[in-house]
């Protein structure tokens, strides 16, 4: 069993054999793990892909007169200021409040990248800290630290998307196409950090890695660490990084996000490490959820390895479905040679954790006091039929002093909608038929629904009722705006 000294004195002595993670898989396919220790020091695996829990701590030094921190703008990015007096951190999906897809993560990339940016803020005006207002321009330069903290990163393995809903999807997995059009899929697979040491056995706290081309190192487990699904917490210092390794991005209809490069180096200590090592796609496991059910338990359409994710194509239903990745195997690849070179030159020594991460934990859900679901407040809906005529459709509106009425074939599946709107302008036209003047691209919700979807719903398509449906579209029920604003209070 080699130790992580010996494989650091080789290194400096610049003796030391290090492979990137997608080589040792071939050298293990031709060698036996106890062959593969005595050939390999140390395995450099890599990631890069959207990390959203990621963000900045920033000290800009104190103005004349000093100020302390009440409200911070970065490029018109709000940063957290509730700190010591000038201290703030920016965190990569706060959105711009001026300019449409820029958020803090592009703040970050253009503080790493060189520029400039605005600093704006307002103070609470105190004996010791008088000064209101500042507004000035600084760079990374100017600033005395800038510390890279995310609370997590690195995710081991990531459930893949897809969406069996009648409706396009904007999503932090990418846009989901209606009735399966799509599968989105985030991680690295075999070459993933996490995968190639599923024990935690050599990344933990304290361990050295490569954050963005600087030297980073974990600092505990990430949030939501749920092995298989484990993540890192880590830390690296924004002066030293790379701007080709930290890119700002956009999912629309989400928020702005960023992509980071991350590699860690493994030490081939022993037989067990060089087994881990091997690991393949095929035997990665995930699954692909339905993000059309907006649950937080959304259901679970197959399972699925990293091998198939990564063909391009997956079966769901018997039909072929196109699949597309989040993360850049090409720039995993450079972050994995890059941080060999580093190894190689005697840039970058190895450490052995101080503490392990936990091999298992449960990842628990909210609590919350109460969900309340459509189908505890829906009412009766009152139908009519396609052929109906505008006449009738009329006096029914004013029977039943509804404003709403779903169209049903003779099964009561749902066809259209008509409102007492859409009556009074047919009865102008001279319209005939309902058929004639029924909104056919109807926006409904199912009974176990949470009624904070239905809000949203009312409020994204400015509508004001709600088809209540089941899985074969029959109509149910109806929730309407008028009876949420009476029950909710609004």
């Amino acid at each position: 069993m080699k130790t992580i000294e010996e494989i650091n004195e080789k290194i400096r002595r610049g003796e030391v054999c290090v492979v990137t993670a997608t080589e040792m898989k071939e050298i293990t396919s031709q060698l036996t793990p106890e062959e593969a220790v005595k050939e390999v020091d140390v395995v450099t695996t890599g990631t890069f892909g959207a990390m959203c829990s990621t963000g900045a701590f920033i000290n800009f030094g104190h103005s004349d007169p000093p100020i302390k921190f009440k409200k911070v703008w970065l490029n018109d990015v709000e940063a957290y200021a509730g700190l010591a007096a000038v201290d703030v951190f920016i965190g990569a999906t706060k959105p711009s409040e001026t300019r449409e897809l820029y958020g803090g993560a592009h703040v970050i990339e253009e503080l790493v990248s060189g520029k400039d940016i605005e600093l704006r803020a307002i103070g609470y005006g105190t004996d010791c800290y008088p000064n209101r207002e500042i507004v000035t321009n600084m760079s990374l330069e100017d600033v005395n630290q800038a510390e890279m903290v995310n609370p997590r990163n690195a995710y081991q393995r990531y459930r893949a998307a897809t969406n069996s809903s009648d409706k396009i999807l904007r999503t932090y997995m990418g846009t989901l196409l209606p009735n399966y059009g799509n599968v989105t899929f985030a991680g690295t697979g075999e070459i993933s950090p996490l995968n190639n040491d599923p024990e935690f056995r050599t990344i933990g706290v304290g361990t050295r890695i490569f954050l963005c081309g600087a030297k980073g190192y974990v600092i505990g487990e990430g949030t939501q660490h749920s092995p298989p699904f484990g993540t890192l917490m880590v830390r690296g210092n924004l002066k030293e990084m790379k701007p080709e390794f930290l890119k700002a991005c956009y999912f629309p209809g989400y928020a702005p996000s960023i992509y980071l490069g991350i590699g860690i180096p493994i030490p081939v200590l022993d037989e067990n490490i060089a087994k881990a090592l091997s690991i393949r796609d095929s035997e990665i496991k995930t699954t692909i959820i339905d993000f059309g059910v907006a649950r937080r338990q959304r259901p679970v359409v197959r399972e699925v390895s990293y091998e198939e994710l990564k063909s391009g194509k997956v079966e769901i239903n018997g039909e072929e479905v196109r699949v597309s990745p989040l993360s850049s195997y090409y720039m995993a690849e450079k972050v994995m040679r890059e941080l060999k070179k580093m190894i190689e030159r005697g840039e970058f020594l190895l450490t052995m954790p101080v503490e392990r991460l936990k091999p298992k934990e449960v990842l628990k859900p909210m609590k919350q006091k109460e969900i309340r679901v459509v189908k505890d407040l829906m009412t009766k809906a009152i139908t009519i039929g396609e052929d109906w005529s505008i006449e009738d459709a009329a006096k029914l509106l004013i029977e039943k002093n509804v404003n709403h009425l779903p169209v049903v074939d003779s099964d009561g599946t749902l066809k259209g909608i008509v409102t007492s709107w859409d009556i009074a302008k047919a009865v102008v036209k001279r319209s005939s038929k309902v058929s004639e003047i029924m909104t056919k691209d109807v926006i409904t919700v199912y009974p176990e629904d949470p009624i904070a979807i239905a809000v949203s719903k009312l409020e994204k398509f400015d509508i004001s009722a709600l088809p209540v449906v089941d899985s074969r579209k029959r109509v149910l029920g109806i929730i309407t705006s008028e009876t949420l604003s009476k029950l909710l209070g609004r």
